[in-house]
């Protein structure tokens, strides 16, 4: 049996990690998800699970530590928020291109540049659409709860270790600062250096026996015919990802005549906009992405079949919608509404954009 608990969502993704018998955090304070560094120092795992928490002397030097410790096959966990995200994103970069397993969470705030220190989920284009240079995809698990917010640890290392992968959870301020209860896992081991091997193969860096080779942990070749069948191999990685890994959940959508497409903390706000259409007639339904990138594409295009328009819901000025026109091409007209800048939308204003541009448009 689990713990129930009263937290926060950075506190639950910190308890989740520790309990998922994660090896070493590495980050650097950065509001709004320093708690995450903050709970980690406080509970000292060290003495519960023998996991090294770390605060490094910048995000560059956080994201470089992942890499070294995702190389000897450990399970390695970092957080920060959009500005040191943007600054993690060579290195992530170079994660996915040699290969290794690991999860980032990004608890989003309002931009560009400094921005502010409340919620947004203006980071979804850099994200899903690679962020760091070359081509290459993140898994992106979007949580719209506490309880969410540790259950995506688990699921987050289960993804990243069967594709050898970064993973994201993409949260925002939101979930990351609110109180809600949450059911914690029972305690893991760490992994010892012959699990390692036992459960993911004999890739990591965690010393060399006489029967094989040495392994070398790089994203470089400078042979451009291994480097093109290297790109066409992440490729077929990322296809598996989109025919086995789609996540997402339908509200109402039954008879519904209209959409609402929300994910994370938006989706919550449109799941009480949906309740109030309903109570004034209107045959609402609504979509929420849990994964991002695979994008429910398909699931999407089915039901854009009964609808007479969609409403894409972002606390952003409109980077999912892409991702919605694109999955139903252009068969229903597709709106956008979105606040900026750190303000939450209610659920009235979503109702109100919903019968303006969709309904009365």
């Amino acid at each position: 049996m689990g713990e129930l608990k009263l937290m926060k969502g950075n506190e639950a993704i910190a308890e989740a990690a520790i309990r998922e018998g994660v090896d070493a955090y590495f980050g650097y304070p950065i509001t709004p998800q320093s708690e995450v560094l903050e709970y980690l120092m406080m509970e000292r795992p060290e003495q519960r699970t023998g996991m090294v928490v770390l605060q490094a002397e910048s995000e560059l030097a956080a994201i470089n530590m992942v890499y070294g410790a995702a190389s000897c096959g450990k399970k390695v966990f970092t957080s920060s928020s959009s500005p040191g995200i943007s600054l993690y994103q060579e290195g992530i970069s170079y994660i996915a291109g040699a290969e290794l397993p690991c999860v980032i969470a990004n608890i989003v705030r309002g931009g560009p540049g400094l921005g502010t220190i409340q919620p947004s989920q203006a980071d979804y284009f850099q994200t899903v659409k690679g962020g760091g240079h070359g081509d290459y995809k993140l898994l992106t698990l979007a949580p719209s709860s506490v309880q969410e917010m540790a259950d995506f640890i688990e699921l987050g290392f289960e993804l990243a270790f069967k594709y050898r992968s970064p993973i994201m959870i993409l949260s925002d301020g939101m979930i990351g600062q609110m109180m809600e209860k949450v059911e914690l896992k029972d305690q893991k081991s760490r992994w010892s250096e012959a699990e390692i091997n036992t459960l993911n193969g004999t890739w990591a860096t965690v010393g060399k026996p006489d029967s094989r080779e040495r392994n070398i942990i790089t994203s470089l070749d400078l042979d451009s015919a291994k480097m093109e069948q290297h790109n066409h191999d992440l490729q077929a990685k990322y296809r598996m990802m989109e025919k086995n890994e789609v996540r997402y959940e339908v509200f109402d959508t039954e008879d519904a005549e209209y959409l609402i497409v929300a994910y994370g903390s938006s989706a919550r706000i449109a799941q009480k906009s949906v309740f109030l259409a309903r109570q004034k007639g209107i045959k609402v339904g609504l979509m929420r992405p849990i994964t991002l990138y695979p994008f429910p594409s398909k699931p999407m295009a089915e039901l854009a079949k009964q609808m007479k328009g969609i409403l894409s819901v972002e606390m952003s000025a409109g980077q999912m919608i892409e991702d919605i026109k694109l999955s139903v091409e252009c068969s229903v007209p597709v709106e956008h509404f979105g606040r900026y800048g750190g303000i939450i939308h209610s659920p009235e204003e979503v109702l109100e954009a919903l019968e303006q541009k969709i309904i009365g448009g």
